[in-house]
Parts: C-alpha cells; sequence; structure tokens
C-alpha cells in the first residue's frame, strides 16, 4: 500500500515538472522569437538600403531606379525650353565673366519673324537660366534690326495674346518681362498697337494695386502713349482713369 502511495507522488511530481518545463520552453522560445524580430527590426532600419531612403544621394538623381514619376525632374519640358534643346532658337547663351550675351548663327536682321518673335515671347513665361536671358534678350534684339516694324505688325494677332500671358502671370519676375516686352514692342509698331491695347491694359489695371509695381507701369503707359499717339490715350483712359498724361 506505501509503494502503491509513493509511486502515485513520484508520478504527481514528474507530470508538474514536465509542465513547469514545458512552460519554460515556452517562454524561452517567445523571448528568443522577440529578440530575433526586434535584430531583424534594428538592422533593417540601420541598412545602407534605408539609409539611401532616408538620405537620398546626389547620384540617385541620375539613377533611373531611384527617379520619382511623379517627381519635378521628370516633368515635360516647357514649349520653349523643348524648341531650345532642339536648336530651334538660331542663337546660344555665351557666358560672360560680367554679363552674358546671344550668338547667333547668322545676323538677326535675315531672320524670319514668323514664328521665331512669337516663340521668343513665348519664353518670357520661362522661370528657369537660361530660358529666361534667352527669350528676353533675343526678343529685344530681334526688335532692333532694320525692317522690324514691317515683319512685327502682321504678327501682332499672334503675339498679343502671347504677351497677355506674361502679363497675367503671377511671378513677378516674369511680369516685369512681359512689361519690358510690351514696351519694346511699342518702340517699333507705334500706333499699330492701339488696336490690341485694350487686351493688355486690364492685366496692367490689377497690378497697379501693387505698390512695387506703379512706377513701372506708369512708365510702361507714358511709353505706350508716346508710341501710340492721341488714339493710345484714349484707350489707356477708358481702362485706367486714374492715368495722368504726358502731355499734362
Amino acid at each position: 500500500m506505501q509503494k502503491s502511495e509513493c509511486h502515485g507522488v513520484v508520478q504527481l511530481r514528474n507530470r508538474k515538472a514536465g509542465s513547469c518545463d514545458q512552460r519554460t520552453s515556452s517562454s524561452m522560445q517567445i523571448k528568443h522569437g522577440t529578440t530575433v524580430q526586434q535584430s531583424n527590426s534594428s538592422s533593417s532600419t540601420s541598412s545602407p538600403e534605408t539609409a539611401r531612403k532616408v538620405h537620398p544621394r546626389p547620384s540617385d538623381k541620375l539613377n533611373p531606379k531611384t527617379i520619382n514619376p511623379f517627381g519635378e525632374q521628370s516633368r515635360a519640358p516647357s514649349a520653349f525650353a523643348a524648341i531650345y534643346s532642339k536648336g530651334g532658337i538660331p542663337c546660344r547663351l555665351v557666358h560672360g565673366s560680367v554679363k552674358h550675351k546671344l550668338q547667333w548663327e547668322c545676323p538677326p536682321e535675315n531672320l524670319p519673324f514668323d514664328p521665331l518673335l512669337i516663340t521668343l515671347a513665348e519664353g518670357l513665361r520661362e522661370t528657369k537660366h537660361p530660358y529666361t536671358f534667352v527669350s528676353k534678350e533675343g526678343f529685344r534684339e530681334l526688335l532692333l534690326v532694320q525692317g522690324a516694324l514691317e515683319k512685327a505688325v502682321p504678327l501682332l494677332p499672334r503675339l498679343i495674346p502671347v504677351l497677355k500671358a506674361a502679363l497675367v502671370h503671377m511671378d513677378d519676375e516674369v511680369f516685369a518681362r512681359g512689361l519690358n516686352a510690351l514696351m519694346q514692342l511699342s518702340v517699333v509698331v507705334g500706333p499699330s498697337l492701339n488696336d490690341h491695347l485694350k487686351h493688355l491694359l486690364t492685366s496692367l489695371s490689377k497690378r497697379l494695386r501693387d505698390k512695387k509695381f506703379k512706377e513701372p507701369i506708369t512708365s510702361a503707359l507714358q511709353n505706350l502713349e508716346q508710341h501710340g499717339g492721341n488714339g493710345s490715350l484714349i484707350i489707356i483712359k477708358s481702362k485706367i482713369p486714374t492715368y495722368c498724361s504726358i502731355c499734362c
């Protein structure tokens, strides 16, 4: 009878020890799994690949695999930039120590204005170098050639909407280039511009509210009146009643 009881006690102890071992083993497995996960997590965050994503290298911009298809570098170039890159503008930028200049492939007076003058006017809306300089300086130099009046007047119906787009642009520098281009055009075509003035004066009237543009716009209006005559003054006053004539 005593042997039977002792045998039962031994079996009970063995069962308790076994279950305890199982719990210990399970606990060790859980701890081991947690340690492995933490190790994998720390190794992944400190891997060179992750570091590259957090701190992209400059060379990544040149690697097609790392280029964001929706990023700024993937945007299609503007029409002017595309034409310029394909050699559609017959001049190139010459960098000087003090200032830049244009070198034409042939004398500008031998170049057709259509569509070159319009293309250069479209480039006035550019905001990146060298397009800003090429368009601004190219437009100015083309209007200085002999015979510019006869070449520019027939283009006015197509040229005015392009200049208007620059004058309504939100970028202040684009607006300033458009304003200068308008004055340069007025000097060349004179009263021929009067029929198109009403399309441009609305945007000038709005910008007059900005103090920093009050003086240059007033100067531009005086330029338009000077080269457009009395006809231009009537149109200017109808759109900008506060304008004071240069004859006053």
